[in-house]
Parts: C-alpha cells; structure tokens; sequence
C-alpha cells in the first residue's frame, strides 16, 4: 500500500501504475457533471461569460487543484444550516459521464489524479499521459465508509450548483484507493472491457 499526500508530484505519478493500491491524504476538490460543464464553458473553452464570483473561485480552485486530485462525488453534507459541513456520505459517482471533459479539465488545471468508479475512456488516458495523471477507482456502495476519511471541509464553490454538484473543497487522512488508469497508457477497464467483448462474442457464436 503506498500513502501518498498531496500536492503529488510528476515523478510519483510516473511511479503508479495499473493495480497499485494507495491511500491520499491532503486537500482535494469534488467536482461532477455540472462542476465539469463550469470549467470548460466558462474558462477552458470560453464560450460562457465568467461572473466576478466566478473568477474568484477559478483563481482559487487552479491552486487547490494543482497537482492534486478532483473526485467525482455527489456527498450528503450535514450542517448546511450553520455552515459547520460535515460529510455523511462521501461515495464515488459513475465516471465516464465526465468523458468529454476529464483531459481538458485535467491539463488545464494541471490535476494530477481523477477518483470515481467504473473508470474512463480513451480521451482520459491520453490525459492521463500528457498531463501526467492517473484515474483512482474508489470503492462503489462505502460511502458511508469514505466519509470517514474525509478529516474537514474547508469550503465550497458554486454552491447554487446544489450540494451534490457543488466544488467541495476536503481534508482526507488515508483515503484508500486502486490505480486502474496509468500515465503509461494502461487501462484495467480497457483490459475487462475487451476480455468481457471476447468471451461475449464467443458465446454468441456457439450454437444454440
């Protein structure tokens, strides 16, 4: 198991690879589908006007996410009322929504590591190699148990977004994970997808 904390360097991404598992401690940002669309629409591809808050958290999150990681979760947050956030559930979201978004957003921001489930696609991993980076898999249907990993939330943004798709800003302390996208081009989803693609076709082909 290799503890990792970030800010994660260049050469420690360059040392992961497919099946290595890991636990994170250090400042992350949370970000779905409607935190990704912000990105791109509003300071990737400028095709959105940004608004002053808007650039204010732009300003914030290219420091918090450099060399960091977004997750790609949709957290139950208590104390919303008195603003003192605690996460209750903090389980992983079904990544490959982010498909179209992940690599600009990743080299943009210069975001060393992605965390969700199911894993990504083929514009990811050569994301995951330019930038460089690597996808987490967390664990689907613990998110009760990830919350415990979740030490503080030090803030939020676009919070108008609700609080499934708001930029939640968390402390994590060992925050366990398995690499299953590298920065050497190597995919474990793409392994089981074609492996899963093979024995299909053979059952397809016997006679019934």
């Amino acid at each position: 198991m290799k503890k990792l904390t970030l800010p994660i360097s260049d050469e420690t991404i360059k040392d992961l690879h497919v099946g290595d598992p890991v636990l994170l401690s250090g400042v992350m940002v949370t970000g779905r589908d409607a935190a990704h669309k912000w990105m791109i629409e509003t300071f990737i591809k400028k095709t959105k006007p940004a608004s002053a808050e808007d650039l204010v958290a732009y300003e914030d999150l290219k420091k918090l996410l450099n060399g960091s990681v977004i997750y790609h979760c949709g957290p139950v947050v208590s104390g919303l009322e008195t603003k003192e956030y605690k996460f209750v559930a903090a389980g992983p979201t079904t990544s490959i929504r982010e498909e179209p978004y992940q690599a600009d957003v990743m080299q943009h921001f210069n975001i060393k590591g992605v965390i969700g489930k199911g894993g990504m696609g083929k514009k990811t991993l050569e994301g995951c190699q330019k930038t460089p980076g690597v996808y987490f898999h967390a664990i689907g249907g613990a998110a009760s148990f990830i919350a415990q990993s979740v030490t503080k939330v030090l803030g939020v943004y676009k919070y108008d977004f609700g609080v499934p798709e708001a930029l939640w800003v968390i402390e994590v302390k060992d925050f366990p994970v398995v690499v299953t996208m590298d920065s050497h081009g190597q995919s474990q989803h793409e392994v089981i997808e074609n492996n899963s693609r093979k024995v299909l076709d053979e059952l397809l082909a016997k006679p019934f």
